[in-house]
């Protein structure tokens, strides 16, 4: 159950008629790279990790394919959400994903009932449907903080880690989720949080799951995720706690006119709390270009993260509960039934009128991509650890693959998430390959890229202050204008290895919305900023990310 063979729309031998749109497009990608048939599905293996003293000079990283994916789906399995399990695997589909999470929230109806229910259902939407990967998981409540998604990979004991994990780690059903700076129990509450990460490590390390990850979500919308807390949770287990949300979902919350004259992208509504990090300012607390803005400001909290040297993948998703525009309302309960003791709510009732909602379908408009050196869960799961991955809202690009090469060698270099070994002086090439999208997304535009920029930033190592949330080292040190072009085209961008080490990542925009950034604009003279209360149309602004390369200077 742990790998699959190749989708339909990887092998040649099927009709172009025969594949969805995003099946063709991704088709042609397989095939610019040379990852069709026998070799692919049978997978070339990446280079083993090696100690820093171990390796030489330079990388190889193996050629990739990108399967886009969603970690954050809920269904009728939640309390809160309102679609059944086929609705959401078939819109899933619909709209081109290859994987997808069900991490429903967790509540002791869910652990009881729903989690097992729900098992049954994905076992047999994974016999029908080999075409997608689809995962079980838990969105946890984090003691003291926000929430967080995990998921094993698929095995005997999928579940069984999951409502352990939940019964006995769960901030909600322990009451452990006061993260007020005054409170005796915060100590307590954030110590669990660290044993339930260390707990999950442990179930992969024994092998009674083949594999586990967790990521955090939407770690600004109610600013209790304090620094200190995430360095805590990273540094756990960084096999395991190996990212964050990079932008959150309910994309459609901002759409003019739906849901109110202050609704914002992601429904970041909130302000400072008592329970909220007092460190972090008020305008922190909403989406700048659909992004969160820990990962937004360049010099800002991710980036503070990436300067210790240390991974910290970001992703993007739907969470989805409520579609904008959608007619379905839920269902009516039975006499004596609830949550608590069913696991899950009423299955939805179509009426003729919208009903409230702030999100897309899994795949409509926000996408993580995933680099994989074949078809299967235990490849994605390793390409999200690895940090291949790049992000894209509104279906931006049809593709990107970006390597980082010594101009000295002919290596293929590293890719996303990959680490360079290189000397103090030595000539380097970022490599950016980007496939322009082409066919309309499902606004009917023709997403246009406008500019790729180059953020570059110093690795200094581990903080003193684990409440600092800066990286003072970090600027964007390029932008590329690439407006009016189309297909498939290669930037190259030279760089050179300064006398200590670093980390490049990238992004770009459709060039709609752009102003000086957070920190200023001797940082990022043209990033993304907030829209309008009331105004924020999420097709007129999107944006990609890419994860980092680190570069290690020999000596530094």
């Amino acid at each position: 159950m742990s790998e699959q063979q190749l989708p339909s729309w990887a092998d040649p031998s099927v009709s172009p008629a025969d594949l969805d749109a995003q099946g063709v497009s991704r088709r042609g990608l397989l095939r610019r790279a040379g990852l069709f048939g026998a070799a692919f599905a049978l997978g070339s293996a990446a280079t083993p990790a090696l100690a820093a003293d171990q390796r030489g000079f330079g990388g190889d990283d193996p050629r990739l394919a990108y399967l886009v994916g969603d970690h954050h789906v809920h269904s009728v399995y939640s309390h809160d959400a309102k679609y059944t399990f086929s609705q959401l695997a078939t819109a899933a589909a619909k709209y081109g994903l290859d994987w997808m999470v069900f991490n429903e929230h967790s509540n002791f109806g869910h652990a009881s009932y729903g989690a097992a229910l729900e098992h049954q259902e994905i076992l047999k939407a994974r016999a029908e449907n080999p075409r997608q990967l689809i995962f079980q998981g838990l969105e946890w409540y984090i003691p003291a903080a926000e929430h967080c998604t995990i998921f094993a990979a698929p095995g005997p004991h999928e579940v069984d880690v999951l409502t352990q994990f939940e019964l006995a780690y769960d901030g909600k059903l322990l009451g452990y989720t006061d993260g007020a700076a005054d409170n005796p129990n915060t100590a307590r509450n954030e110590a669990h949080a660290v044993k339930a990460i260390k707990w999950l490590a442990d179930q992969r390390r024994s092998g009674y799951v083949d594999d586990v990850l967790v990521l955090a979500n939407h770690p600004m919308r109610l600013g209790i995720d304090s620094p200190h807390e995430m360095r805590n949770w990273r540094d756990a287990a960084p096999e395991i706690m190996i990212g964050m949300e990079g932008a959150p979902g309910a994309q459609g919350g901002g759409i003019p006119g739906w849901e109110g004259p202050d609704s914002q992208r992601g429904e970041y509504t909130n302000k400072p709390s008592v329970n909220s990090w007092p460190g972090y300012p008020e305008n922190a607390y909403v989406l700048y270009g659909g992004f969160d803005w820990m990962t937004a400001t360049v010099g800002g909290m991710w980036d503070a993260m990436l300067a210790e040297g240390k991974l910290f993948t970001i992703t993007t998703n739907s969470d989805v509960h409520r579609v904008v525009f959608d007619t379905w309302k839920n269902g009516d309960w039975l006499p004596g039934q609830n949550f608590d003791n069913t696991g899950h709510i009423p299955d939805p009732v179509n009426t003729d009128s919208p009903q409230p909602g702030g999100d897309f379908w899994p795949g409509q408009f926000s996408r993580t991509h995933v680099g994989v050196t074949r078809y299967g869960y235990r490849a994605v799961m390793a390409g999200l650890r690895a940090g291949r991955v790049w992000l894209d809202h509104g279906h931006l690009l049809d593709g990107l693959d970006v390597r980082l090469t010594r101009d000295c060698d002919h290596g293929q270099g590293v890719t996303l998430g990959g680490r360079l070994r290189v000397r103090k002086g030595e000539k380097l090439t970022l490599n950016v390959t980007v496939t322009t999208a082409s066919r309309p997304n499902t606004q009917g535009i023709l997403p246009q890229l406008a500019h790729v920029d180059v953020i570059r930033g110093a690795v200094r190592g581990p903080v003193a202050d684990r409440e600092d949330w800066r990286a003072p080292d970090t600027k964007v040190v390029q932008t590329t204008d690439v407006s009016g072009r189309e297909g498939t085209y290669t930037l190259r961008i030279p760089l050179t290895a300064g006398d200590e080490s670093f980390y490049v990542r990238l992004r770009g925009s459709d060039g709609k919305r752009n102003g000086t950034g957070y920190l200023g604009a001797s940082v990022d003279p043209h990033g993304p900023i907030p829209h309008v209360p009331g105004d924020g149309d999420p097709w007129a602004d999107t944006w990609f990310y890419a994860n980092p390369i680190f570069v290690d200077v020999a000596g530094a």
